[in-house]
C-alpha cells in the first residue's frame, strides 16, 4: 500500500493569501523522518479598467521553501518540528497611477512560520496531537490610480512583527486500510507590525505617520481523509477553511483618511475561505508512485473583491510523482490552476474598477525526505 497522499510535492490548493495551507502530515510518518520542500508558481494575472485600459501580468512569479523534522520518543509519543513560509503576496498592478484607475497599486508581504507539535497515540486507531506555532510577517502595500483619489500615492511599510499562537486536533485511523481522518484548528495570532505612512493626504492629516499596527492571520481548520482502496491504490482528499475576515490592516493615518468617524477601516478586503481537495494514488512498484487531483474553491458572495487579490473562486488539477527507497522519498508535482473572474474594487459602497478574466496559475513542487 502506498503510504501517505502528499504525491503532488510541496503544493498548496488555497484562498485568500495562504501559500502552504499550513499542513502537519509529517507527524503521521512513519519513523524518524525529515524532510525539505520547494515550490514555484507563475501566475498570469490580467484585465482591463473600466476606462478601458489594459492591466498587464499583476502577479509575479514566487518561490516557498519549507522543511521539517520528526521523532519518535517512544511508542506513543511523537514530536515534529515545521518551518514553512505559509502566507504571502506579490502584487503589482503596471501603468500609470495618473492616467488608469490602478496603475502602480501594489501589495509585496511575505511570511515564516515555525510550528512545534506532539501527538501521543491512545491505541492503533485514536490519537491527540497540539503544538505551538510562532509567525512573523511583514509587507509594503501603495494605492495608486485614479480609483482611490486623494489617496493616490498612499504607501505603508510594515516592518517584520511576529506572534504565538497554538494547534489542536485528534486523528482516527486503520492501519491495514491505510484510512487516517485527521482534523486540526489553527488559532489566529496577531502580529505587531511597526509601520510608516507616506504621502498621506495633507492637510488635513500629515503626510507621513509612524506607529504599530496589530495585524492577524486567520484562524483556520483543516480536515485531511486517506483510505486505501485496494493494495496499491489510496484515495485522498481534504477541506481547509480558514477566516480570512480576521485579516484586518488598519494603520492610523489610512483609518483616519477613509473615516475618522468609524474606526477599523481596512485596506485588505479578503472573504473567507473554503477549499476542496480530492485525489487519488497509485503504486506502480515497490519504488514509483503517481497521483493526480482536483481542487476547488467556491466563489464568494460577490464577484467584487480587493485590487491586492484579484480572483474569486479557483479549480485546479495536479499531477505527482513518487520515487522511494529503504532511506530517501523523492516525490514532485504540477499543479494547473484556473483563477475565478473578478471585478477589483475601491470606495464605500463598493464600486467595481476593472475586470479580471481567464486568469491562471502553474505550480511546481518537489520534496525529498529522509528515513532516519
Amino acid at each position: 500500500m502506498i503510504s501517505a497522499a502528499l504525491l503532488t510535492g510541496h503544493l498548496a490548493n488555497a484562498g485568500g493569501l495562504d501559500r502552504t495551507g499550513l499542513p502537519i502530515g509529517i507527524i503521521f510518518q512513519d519513523g524518524n523522518y525529515a524532510e525539505i520542500t520547494f515550490a514555484n508558481t507563475s501566475p498570469s494575472v490580467t484585465g482591463t479598467d473600466l476606462l478601458g485600459n489594459p492591466i498587464g501580468n499583476v502577479g509575479a512569479s514566487f518561490r516557498s521553501f519549507g522543511g521539517g523534522i520528526k521523532l519518535d520518543l517512544s511508542d506513543s509519543i511523537s514530536v515534529a518540528l515545521i518551518a514553512e513560509e505559509p502566507y504571502g503576496s506579490d502584487v503589482t498592478y503596471p501603468g500609470s497611477g495618473a492616467a488608469t484607475l490602478l496603475g502602480g497599486t501594489s501589495a509585496v508581504a511575505s511570511s515564516q512560520s515555525l510550528t512545534a507539535v506532539g501527538r501521543y497515540k491512545f491505541n492503533e486507531r485514536f490519537s491527540a496531537h497540539a503544538g505551538v506555532r510562532h509567525q512573523s510577517i511583514e509587507g509594503d502595500i501603495t494605492l495608486s490610480g485614479l480609483a482611490y483619489g486623494g489617496l493616490s500615492g498612499y504607501n505603508v511599510a510594515l516592518s517584520k512583527g511576529s506572534g504565538t499562537g497554538f494547534l489542536v486536533g485528534a486523528a482516527y485511523e486503520i492501519p491495514e486500510y491505510a484510512l487516517r481522518v485527521a482534523v486540526t484548528y489553527n488559532s489566529k495570532i496577531d502580529h505587531d507590525l511597526p509601520f510608516v505612512e507616506t504621502n498621506l493626504p495633507s492637510p488635513p492629516l500629515p503626510p507621513t505617520i509612524a506607529g504599530t499596527t496589530t495585524v492577524t492571520s486567520p484562524a483556520s481548520i483543516n480536515l485531511d481523509v486517506q483510505t486505501g482502496i485496494n493494495e496499491n491504490t489510496l484515495l485522498f482528499g481534504s477541506v481547509r477553511y480558514a477566516k480570512w475576515s480576521d485579516l484586518k490592516i488598519s494603520p492610523t493615518g489610512f483609518d483616519a483618511a477613509v473615516d475618522p468617524t468609524i474606526p477599523g477601516s481596512s485596506i485588505s478586503d479578503i472573504e473567507d475561505s473554503f477549499n476542496y481537495t480530492v485525489g487519488v494514488g497509485r503504486k506502480i512498484n515497490e519504488q514509483f508512485s503517481v497521483s493526480a487531483s482536483v481542487g476547488y474553491e467556491p466563489e464568494g458572495t460577490d464577484d467584487l473583491v480587493s485590487p491586492l487579490a484579484p480572483s474569486n473562486g479557483n479549480w485546479s488539477i495536479g499531477l505527482g510523482a513518487q520515487y522511494k527507497t529503504e532511506a530517501v522519498t523523492i516525490s514532485g508535482g504540477v499543479r494547473y490552476t484556473k483563477l475565478g473572474d473578478a471585478r477589483p474594487e475601491t470606495g464605500t459602497p463598493d464600486t467595481a474598477r476593472a475586470n479580471f478574466t481567464d486568469n491562471s496559475a502553474v505550480s511546481v513542487g518537489m520534496k525529498i525526505g529522509f528515513n532516519f
